[in-house]
């Protein structure tokens, strides 16, 4: 199989010329019966753990084997709309903590929250369970949670979240966790460097503000930096480079109008406010995010590996000094949604489809 290359406007209105490569490679079905997978982790042993948003953990043994019981343990989730079970992530220190983190709503239509708990996860299950965060206040529906989870080197690690849908002026205000991303200590406290501590009435745990629903995050540990991306409203989806205490503009500046075409924002840019890297207009939903950093193919050595819903497809992204230099579309020929994309410890890349039937994808070099 071969990939396909596109164009893409950018903001700024700057049309990036398509980053091209001739890469041959296969895709294999690792896994599938998943409703609705959501996140992908891998483990030490060679195993991997897959949340389906339903509320279950799944594990997928060393031998590709996905076992057919779910995890004990997990806590609760609710469940409705785009809300459930989201992150599973391994702490970096898991061979001595065997300690993962799970992102997830909690509550009720009514009230809830995106969640985060650690616990141990031992052969009978998960067990000392901590919740270690909720967003406040609580927000009613069932969508834009973020969930997404990246760690950093000093041992804390960031959490993306979501506006609500219905509560984006929130997001702008620094009284409330909505439409932010938080850093956390591992154990849920609160790093003593955050940026907005000493801001009174700020909540401590934010990191920076003015986001819409951040799906997918990455600290590119080579470059010292954090990058996120976030779902626009029709149009407007963004990747962002991630600096404490930084506004993100949402809803003040967008480059998407509303669903039913009406205006946002009359502004794309105002002083104060951080541009994307990256617009893409029309929205190409983005999902999950990973830095490849494998040997199998050396021609993606670097690029940031999108996974799109609407788009169906993964996006290759380049980036040469800080800035996207070019874009490549990849798996279109599946015809699948893509909720999540992963670098694997063994140089393949692995993709999560969104689908009631959902499956584990591995992408490797052709034979």
């Amino acid at each position: 199989m071969k990939s396909n290359a596109t164009a893409l406007t950018a903001a700024l209105v700057m049309t990036l010329a398509p980053a091209v490569y001739a890469v041959d490679y296969q895709v294999e079905t690792v896994a599938e019966g998943l409703e609705f997978p959501w996140s992908l982790a891998f483990l030490p042993d060679g195993g991997m753990l897959v949340t389906e948003r339903a509320w279950r953990l799944r594990y997928i043994n060393a031998e590709g084997e996905l076992q057919a019981a779910a995890i004990d343990g997990v806590p609760e989730a609710f469940v409705s709309g785009q809300a459930g079970l989201f992150e599973v992530a391994v702490d970096p220190e898991y061979a001595t903590t065997k300690r993962i983190f799970l992102s997830y709503a909690c509550g009720t239509l009514q009230a809830n929250h995106t969640c985060l708990s650690s616990a141990t996860l031992t052969e009978r299950g998960l067990e000392n369970v901590d919740e270690l965060f909720r967003v406040q206040p609580a927000k009613a529906g069932s969508a834009h949670y973020g969930g997404r989870i990246a760690f950093l080197p000093d041992h804390s690690l960031l959490l993306t979240l979501g506006d609500g849908f219905d509560y984006r002026e929130q997001a702008q205000k620094t009284g409330n966790h909505i439409g932010s991303i938080v850093r956390l200590n591992r154990d849920g406290s609160v790093p003593e460097d955050n940026p907005y501590l000493d801001q009174p009435g700020a909540l401590p745990e934010l990191y920076s503000i003015g986001h819409r629903n951040v799906q997918g995050i990455v600290y590119d540990a080579q470059n010292n930096r954090v990058l996120s991306h976030e779902h626009g409203p029709r149009g407007g989806d963004e990747l962002n480079l991630i600096a404490p205490g930084n506004n993100y503009g949402w809803p003040k500046i967008t480059y998407g109008v509303d669903y039913n075409g009406s205006i946002i924002s009359p502004h794309t840019a105002l002083p104060g406010l951080e541009q994307p890297l990256v617009q893409w207009t029309p929205s190409i939903a983005p999902s999950g995010m990973a830095l490849y950093r494998g040997e199998l193919f050396p021609q993606w050595q670097g690029s940031l590996m999108v996974s799109t819903l609407a788009d169906r497809n993964i996006r290759r992204v380049e980036l040469d000094d800080g800035q996207v230099s070019g874009q490549e579309t990849l798996f279109g020929e599946l015809q699948a949604r893509f909720r999540d994309v992963r670098s694997g410890p063994d140089g393949a890349l692995y993709l999560l489809t969104d689908a009631s039937d959902g499956k584990v994808l591995k992408v490797v070099p052709a034979n």
